[in-house]
This record gives structure tokens, sequence and C-alpha cells, in this order.
């Protein structure tokens, strides 16, 4: 697997003034196209709100894939608002209105889209993905392993369509099962087919998105992970499966990190970004604070944002914006409003003895101190950092503990806000992060590292790691 760096979100722009307070939180959908033609896999997440490993795995194929030949469209968000309620349904099952719709639904909109892309011809393959309770198994076992339960299994509602491509369901469903089945933490983990028979009156499968796609001749599966399981082990399986899918399709594709639930834990992580106004503004908000102060939005204007993750919403909420990331909320951001600036897109900081410029919307590792050069008509504010008699902190050696720790972006203490105005206008922030290794994170185009800094951790085992469980650890992909 080649190595890439860096994933630019170009995709993933959404504008707002102020942010969602006049229009609903609505679902994307991201079209990932290689470089030679091939078959089109559609990945629908999150169309039940309460069901996160669902919605983060199809995330992770928008950031952190790269398609090298033939299609995957992805809806990573189908039901956004009740994900960020932690619903299943804000406006009730949404799984169940692909029978029948009133025109008053509220959803009346989203089911009439959402069909229009299930049907398009480009669209060979159909994959909705859920988190279902317990372990499916065909006997009975336990009250946790039983016929009744979803968790761990690939549905079908009939074994075969009249189609002339993929129309055997249930010869591939057990396809993907032997081959998913390879990569398992554990025994009890096993996938299995699930038939629900939905035609032979099943009244309340017949209301699903993959019953309304096999009706319309589109070979359509359900897969279901274990609730039992945390999100990233979760999310962990669901790609497992999506890649065997890809493979069995003929999609070549790239990913970004290791396949292993601690590889899948840290990409989830990662999209928890947002930068705003063409990165004027970026904040990391992997660890953040509850709540982040003072955040220079621009005066009498739309909030208008680029998120790391097409699972970040930013929420009006009074006088203050709520950020989630898919069903959790990061933090809250207190504006205050500024004219902005825009004779200048960067700083020269002087990082460790080393001195670089450095482009709005990036983030600089610092190992002991940095030092922003001085340049005339502007002055530097580094959040935290007070010098009696000091009204610009430009030119100033500064050190991590000569910043108030409760200032900082993240609760650890490491990440720090370098704001820069001119006169009283704002002209653009970096973030300092402090760290015991030297890593220069800068890159010249500042708008294609600052949103992921994704990496391609390699094949390898992972280093021991004691916040996680030994399986964790286990280097599992294909």
């Amino acid at each position: 697997m080649k190595k890439f760096f860096t994933i630019l979100l170009g995709c993933l722009f959404f504008s707002a003034g102020p942010a969602f307070a006049h229009r609903p939180i609505d679902f994307s959908l991201h079209k990932l196209a290689g470089d030679r033609q091939g078959n089109t896999l559609l990945v629908i997440g999150g169309i039940q709100g309460d069901e996160p490993g669902g919605f983060n795995a199809a995330s992770l194929l928008v950031t952190h894939y790269r398609i090298k030949k033939g299609n995957v469209w992805v809806v990573p968000n189908l039901n956004f608002i009740s994900i960020i309620k932690r619903s299943r349904g804000v406006y009730g099952d949404l799984n169940r209105k692909f029978a029948t719709i009133g025109n008053n639904d509220p959803e009346f909109n989203t089911i009439s889209r959402i069909k229009a892309i299930l049907l398009d011809d480009q669209v060979d393959l159909v994959l909705n993905l859920h988190d279902g309770s317990g372990f499916y198994r065909p006997t009975y076992v336990d009250r946790t392993h039983s016929p009744r339960r979803w968790g761990q299994s690939i549905i079908i509602d009939q074994r075969h369509i009249s189609v002339s491509r993929f129309g055997n369901l249930g010869e591939i469903a057990s396809q993907i099962v032997a081959e998913v089945n390879h990569y398992l933490f554990a025994e009890e983990h096993a996938y299995h087919v699930k038939n629900t028979r939905t035609g032979e009156g099943d009244t309340e499968m017949e209301r699903t998105l993959t019953y309304y796609a096999i009706r319309n001749r589109k070979p359509a599966f359900g897969v279901e992970v274990s609730k039992s399981f945390p999100t990233h082990k979760r999310a962990y399986y669901h790609l497992q499966v999506l890649e065997a899918y890809m493979d069995l399709l003929g999609i070549e594709y790239e990913r970004a990190f290791n396949l292993s639930a601690r590889g899948v834990r840290g990409a989830i992580d990662s999209g928890a970004k947002l930068a705003f106004y063409d990165n004027k503004i970026f904040l990391d908000m992997t660890n953040a604070r509850k709540r982040l102060g003072y955040i220079p939005l621009k005066k009498a204007a739309k909030v208008v944002f680029r998120p790391g993750s097409p699972l970040v919403a930013l929420v009006e909420s009074g006088q203050s914006y709520r950020v989630f990331h898919g069903n959790r909320r990061v933090t809250r951001l207190v504006p205050q409003y500024f004219e902005y600036d825009s004779s200048i897109e960067a700083i020269t900081i002087e990082v460790d003895g080393d001195q670089r410029k450095v482009d709005f919307g990036n983030m600089v590792e610092v190992a002991q101190s940095f030092l922003v050069v001085p340049q005339k008509g502007y002055r530097v504010n580094v959040i935290g950092f007070k010098k009696p008699g000091t009204g610009n902190e430009s030119g100033i050696t500064i050190h991590k503990d000569d910043i108030t720790k409760r200032f900082s972006v993240d609760k650890g203490g490491r990440l720090y806000r370098v704001e820069v105005y001119r006169e009283k206008k704002f002209s653009g922030m970096v973030l300092v992060s402090f760290s015991d290794k030297r890593e220069d994170l800068i890159a010249s185009d500042s708008s294609t590292v600052s949103l992921l800094n994704v990496s391609d951790l390699g094949n390898g085992p992972l280093e021991e790691d004691s916040s996680v469980n030994l399986e964790d650890n286990s280097y599992l992909g294909r």
C-alpha cells in the first residue's frame, strides 16, 4: 500500500449564517471516484442516530480513504439531526418510511432525495450500516446469542433478485462473512448471514431502505455490528465489511491508518477539527475544553466553516455555538466579533531556534519555545500569556510554563492560540502544540494539512498502549 499523508476536504464545506440557524442540518453525499472506471458502491450511515459505529465508519471512508479504481458514494450522516440528539429518530424511525410516507412528514424531502440516490443508474450495490443488539446466531444459544439478535450479521431480504449483476444476494453475503471472519478479535464476534425473508410477510422490514432498493432491482445489504462493542471497535468491524465489499466489486483503494481498533479510534478522533473563513481560524478539538471563549469571528457576516469530518456540526445556541462531532458535543464556542484584515496570510515563527513561515490556519509542534517574529503594523496576542506592560507579544520567547494552562484549547494544556491583529482588525490565527518531540507539521499549503494532519501509520503491529485492551493493539487489517 502506498502512503499518502494529507487529505484535502474540499468536498466538506458548509456555510451558515448563523450556523444552521436558518436551515435544517442536512445529510451530505460524497462521491469518491478513482482514476480508473469501475463499479459504484453506495454506503449509507446514520439512518438511525443512535448507531455511531455505522456513521463513524462511513465518515472515515470520506476522510481517510482514497479510491484508485471504481467509485464509492457515501452518505455518512443521513439522519444528521438524530445523530446530534443521540436519538434513533427525532421524527420517528427513518428506516421505516421507505414504503409510504406522508407529504407533511418532516422527513419527506430526506426520503425523496435518498431514494433518488439509491436508484441512480450508476449505483451497482448498496450497503446500509447499522449497530444492532447482541450477536445474531441462526439457532438459539442464549438471550444475547440468538436468531432474535442483529449484531454481527449481514442482512439480506431474500436470497436472490433478478438482475444481471450482483443479484445472488445470499452467495455474496456468505462470501463477505467468510472473508470478514478472518479478522475477528474473538470467536464470539463471528459474522453470520441473516435472511429476513421480507417478502414472505415481514411487514416491519417491508418499510426499510434495503427492501425498497431490491424492489427497485438494486442489490442491497444491511450490515449490522454488535452494540456490545465501544464505538471505535464497531467502526473497525464495519470497515472490515466495507473493504470486503469493495474487494468483491473490484474497487481499489488506499487507507491512511492501520485497520486495527486503535488505528480506527485515532482516525475517528482526528475528525474533530474545524476551520473558519478560509482557514483564518483553525481549531483542533480532539480533546477540547468544554468552553472556548473569545473566538474571533467575523462581524456582521455569515459563519463560514470547513469541518474535518462530515459528522462535525456547528449549532447556534443563544450567544454561542455548540460543536458536535457525531453524537458527541465536543465544545462550546463563545465568539468575539471583529472586522477582518486580509493584508497578510502568514507569520514568521522561530520554533526551538528554527525560523519558518507559517500560514494562518496551521498548527506547529513546539518542543521547548517559540517566538513570533515582529512585523511592523501587526500585533500578536498569545492567548493565556501575560507580561505586564506588554501590548504586543511578538518578539518574546515563550515557553509552555509561561502560558496559563486554563487558556489552552485542549484539556491537557498542550495546545494554544496565537492570534494576529492589524490595529483593531483580526488577521488570522496559528495554533502551537507543545510536545516532547520535535515534529515539523508545517506545509506550504496549510489548508491541506491543518484540517486532518493524517499520516499513514504503516502496516506493522502497533506499540503498547496501556489505555486499550491487548486485542486493540493487534493489527488485524488486510
